[in-house]
């Protein structure tokens, strides 16, 4: 238990004193995730509205394999776009592999299913009387459409903020893609990883310390904005 009580003080130690770092993984972490979530609620959002409003052939087909790929695994993810960037895949020559870019792509892989996936449901939940209210009421189909997704922001939130959070405590992508190289793209997980195998536990408790904060960031949120829906 001694190396442990020794690690926590170490941790503590790191995170007060802002270690140098300790704080360019954890900005790593979240610049990646960030702008894996944003690209892929940029895309997977409208995408979420469009197949939960429309129906079209192979609606059934697009919704399953949704779902499917909401829970693929992060090492398959990080395989499939390795094979792709690596030097004798198809986009080889780019040079993307272990930089940051292809950390974003396979993160956005992995959130466009899951932000597409909960919009969807969020949406097709809806009363589907809300529509011609509106439009009974002589609101414009614009208008209408607007309120309808007002209506759904919960659920679209939720989607935001699950995505986010399957994205920055994710392993798999971020190792095979980044590399884990120091101060360019080593991230929280990789460097726990890293840390542990070597025995060096001070920084990966830390790191594991803001992982745990940021997780109950993200359900606290959730919890907050189901219980003012409920209001």
């Amino acid at each position: 238990m001694e190396y442990l009580i020794n690690g926590l003080k170490g941790a503590l130690k790191i995170i007060l004193e802002s270690d140098r770092e300790f704080l360019s993984i954890v900005m790593v972490s979240v610049k990646v995730a960030t702008t894996s979530t944003m690209l892929a609620a940029i895309a997977g959002i409208p995408f979420g509205i469009f197949v939960a409003q429309k129906k079209f052939p192979g609606r059934n087909i697009v919704l399953t394999s949704v779902n499917t790929l909401m829970s693929l695994p992060t090492v398959v993810i990080g395989l499939t776009v390795y094979s792709f960037l690596s030097r004798v895949g198809p986009l080889g020559e780019i040079g993307l592999l272990y930089t940051l870019s292809a950390m974003v792509i396979g993160q956005f892989i992995l959130a466009f299913p899951i932000l597409s996936g909960v919009t969807i449901a969020a949406v097709r939940s809806l009363d589907k009387r809300i529509k011609i209210t509106l439009i009974a009421m002589g609101s414009t189909p614009k208008q209408g459409f607007r309120m309808f997704i007002h209506e759904a922001r919960l659920g679209i939130l939720t989607a935001l903020i699950a995505g986010f959070g399957r994205v920055f405590a994710e392993v798999g992508v971020s190792m095979m893609l980044g590399g884990n190289i120091k101060g360019y793209t080593r991230n929280i997980t990789t460097a726990i990883a890293l840390e542990t195998s070597k025995g060096e536990f001070a920084l990966g408790i830390a790191l594991g310390i803001v992982l745990l904060i940021v997780a109950f960031s993200v359900n606290l949120i959730l919890t907050n904005l189901q219980k003012k829906n409920t209001l």
